[in-house]
């Protein structure tokens, strides 16, 4: 009897033994690693679909999971700021995971310089800053910077010239000169570069594009009063080793993008890329004898370096080339013609260098010096009028950013040198005995600025700051700014307030292409003075997270732009001339924006955005419509995966209202308002394995074209030098029987490409 507890025990643990080793048999283990575009990525949830069994990733993107049922399991992982992965796995014994994120539109985390002029989260930031990634750009794929902001809200690429087809930028109806265009926080695209250096950019070396809207010459000075669009650049250690774009239209486009990265010892890092686009073939689809899109030669270079330092101190270098051989006009235009009067022609080489970068300073306290030069040569002619340009910028900037408590400071102090010199009016005078003399333009510009963004609490930001310019032309020049967010506790909702000041200088012959093509005489009524400008803007933010995984958010702006000295190129008053001057009165500039961005669970995406808006002057009382300015505009992005077979449908596109066009008499048959229209295209990509894609569609599915309702679009193709032109005593055309509505040569009547719908095939390759 003694014996029996003792058997009972031996059995009971027996059978524990036994089930200890059937459950552990049944289970296994799963191990792995989630990267993002070759980085590691930290702290992303990686678990079992449906159930409570999972892990976190650590500082290097690994995870393990353990005591998983054996079986088929749907595995999980998401991370902010990236869409979420789904993959299945049947699991007999321990496994190996690894797993590829990417980046979403709708990330919270996002780190922003542009609104600060200092890395912060765009959750955090106090100014309302847009951020679009490469993916974003990549859903309608353009061989340019330039094209590819199309699809974003408020921001508009406005051709200014049929012949030439260059262009400029708009932001909120705000003209090109107005916006200021970054690369890695440098203001390098500007003057010449604001007309002739958008293109050729490679946007394989496009981290992410931040768009700031409302004035910003608190921090960048001048050119920042409607906005900035700032290029961030990846850099050397996020960057994949190699990287390739090709694609090519059926009108003959071919673009490519490369991008490699490679280590000089163990301490530098390099980045290199380079661009190409070319298009040689000559169409006239609206038969006026004139190329409907230029022929176009393209080559930019660009390599970034980073170096490391003690204590994570930052240096980098950067440098870009670009050289564009571009012409347009008569279809049976060649070289031989340039510069002559018996065949149109306008031929553009451009070439342009940069060179910036940044060093912090081997000190305790956080001081980074930023500097930047460049140099830009333009050898144009339109038709018989030359115009030959050299430009030359030198910046420098010193920052300082120190935080006190609740207090976070940045003070700094620029230097800004720009060398101008043309062939035109604006470099010339007269000396004592009326002879004329070239004076190139030497303008310096230092300044100081600072701001201190106070946490008051932790819902409740303000931001102040003050900048001081002394322009070696125009003298003093005060811009100051406030800005101020409130956030929910739950951070879903966010409100900002924003109030500052801008300024610009003008330079008519680098910023506006008008002035240039010959067609019509520059005459300035007095000399220009700065413009300023008064902005006031409300920002609200909503994100909204169902419960089955669908997220929404809105974001809705109101503006509101009030500008003294605006400077306004006068059209109407001589169908001859392009008269500059200041105004006599005052413009505004006044809208609401939103944007939709809903992401559903099963991979549907959709993000619209819309933006009313009202830009007019008064002068004597009376209120002038903006010429080039739509009342309305619209975009959307609606993209869609299917997982099963990793392929993806992109429908994006744009809606224009009208917009006010100059004519040259009011015997001009053209349209005084353009007709709402729409570019809309369709892209289908399809994932090879992880490192190809080929995608393809078709662009402008509408087949689109300004022309359509129109007799014309360019006056007088057939007579581009008026030789057959008929004037009066003041100058004015007059109506003969082969110029019957009294019209001049003018290619000045543009608000949309002339390019038609088109087929296009790319792939791309990441290493």
């Amino acid at each position: 009897m003694q014996k029996k507890p003792y058997n009972n025990r031996l059995i009971l643990t027996t059978v524990i033994m036994l089930l200890s080793f059937t459950i552990q048999a049944q289970t296994a283990t799963l191990r792995g690693k989630v990267i993002a575009e070759n980085k590691s990525v930290e702290f992303a949830n990686v678990f079992l679909k449906g159930t409570q069994i999972g892990s976190i990733t650590d500082s290097v993107g690994n995870f393990l999971i353990k005591n998983i049922p054996i079986g088929t399991h749907k595995i999980v992982v998401t991370a902010i700021g990236y869409d979420k992965i789904e993959k299945t796995i049947t699991l007999k014994e321990n496994a190996v995971l690894n797993v590829e994120l990417f980046a979403n539109r709708t990330a919270l985390d996002e780190v922003v310089v542009s609104g600060t002029m200092k890395e912060v989260s765009k959750l955090e930031s106090p100014v309302p800053v847009e951020v679009y990634t490469a993916k974003f750009f990549k859903t309608n794929p353009t061989p340019s910077i330039f094209d590819a902001l199309q699809n974003v809200n408020g921001v508009r690429p406005q051709i200014n010239c049929n012949v030439c087809n260059t262009g400029d930028i708009h932001i909120n109806g705000l003209e090109g000169p107005y916006t200021m265009v970054l690369i890695d926080g440098m203001p390098i695209v500007s003057g010449l570069s604001t007309v002739y250096g958008l293109s050729g950019i490679p946007q394989s070396l496009i981290e992410r594009v931040e768009i700031v809207k409302g004035p910003a010459s608190t921090l960048y000075g001048s050119e920042a009063v409607g906005g900035l669009i700032n290029i961030i650049t990846k850099k050397p250690t996020n960057a994949p080793i190699f990287s390739a774009d090709i694609f090519g239209t059926t009108w003959g486009e071919i673009n490519t993008d490369f991008a490699a990265k490679f280590n000089t010892g163990k301490k530098a890092q390099s980045l290199i890329g380079v661009n190409y686009f070319n298009f040689q073939n000559r169409v006239d689809n609206n038969y006026d004898g004139f190329t409907d899109m230029t022929l176009q030669n393209r080559i930019s270079v660009f390599n970034k370096w980073n170096f490391e330092r003690k204590n994570n101190r930052i240096f980098s270098l950067a440098v870009r080339y670009v050289y564009e051989d571009r012409w347009g006009g008569d279809m049976n235009w060649s070289k031989k013609f340039r510069g002559g009067d018996s065949i149109y022609g306008e031929s553009i080489y451009t070439n342009r260098w940069e060179f910036f970068g940044t060093y912090q300073l081997p000190v305790k306290e956080k001081i980074l010096f930023h500097f930047s030069t460049n140099g830009h040569n333009q050898n144009s002619v339109y038709g018989n009028m030359p115009y030959m340009a050299e430009q030359y910028i030198g910046f420098g900037q010193l920052t300082w950013n120190k935080q006190l408590k609740s207090n976070d400071f940045l003070i700094g102090a620029t230097f800004r040198y720009t060398y101008y010199d043309d062939n035109t009016p604006a470099t010339a005078s007269f000396d004592t005995i009326g002879i004329v003399k070239n004076m190139p333009s030497n303008t310096y510009l230092p300044g100081i600025f600072i701001q201190n963004e106070i946490s008051i609490n932790e819902n409740n930001k303000l931001l102040l700051g003050i900048r001081y310019d002394y322009n070696s032309i125009h003298g003093n020049i005060i811009t100051p700014r406030l800005n101020y967010k409130w956030s929910s506790t739950n951070k879903n909702n966010v409100l900002r307030l924003s109030f500052g000041n801008g300024y610009r200088v003008a330079n008519v012959f680098t910023e506006d292409h008008a002035a240039l093509t010959g067609a019509r005489k520059v005459t300035f009524l007095s000399d220009l003075k700065p413009e300023t400008s008064w902005n006031g803007n409300i920002n609200f933010v909503k994100k909204i997270y169902a419960k089955n995984g669908t997220f929404i958010g809105l974001d809705a702006t109101a503006f509101y732009t009030y500008f003294t000295n605006k400077i306004i190129a006068d059209y109407n008053t001589d169908p001859n001339k392009i008269m500059y001057n200041n105004l006599d009165g005052y413009a505004i500039s006044k809208g609401i924006s939103l944007n939709l961005d809903i992401a559903f669970n099963n991979g549907l995406k959709f993000l619209i955005g819309g933006t009313c808006m009202d830009v007019y002057s008064v002068e004597n009382n009376i209120k002038i419509r903006q010429m080039f300015t739509e009342n309305f505009t619209g975009v959307w992005n609606v993209g869609y995966t299917f997982k099963s077979i990793g392929l993806t449908i992109d429908y994006t596109g744009n809606v224009y209202s009208s917009m006010r066009l100059p004519l040259l008499s009011n015997l001009d048959p053209r349209k005084e308002y353009s007709p709402w229209w729409s570019i809309q295209n369709i892209q289908l990509t399809k994932k090879i394995k992880k490192r190809f894609e080929l995608y393809g569609g078709v662009k402008n599915l509408l087949n689109w074209t300004p022309n359509k309702g129109n007799p014309f679009i360019i006056a007088r193709t057939n007579d581009p030098f008026d030789k057959e032109v008929q004037f009066d005593t003041n100058g004015q055309a007059i109506a003969t029987p082969n110029n019957p509505y009294g019209l001049t040569f003018d290619p000045a009547y543009v608000y949309g490409p002339n390019q038609g719908a088109r087929g296009f095939v790319g792939f791309r390759y990441i290493f």
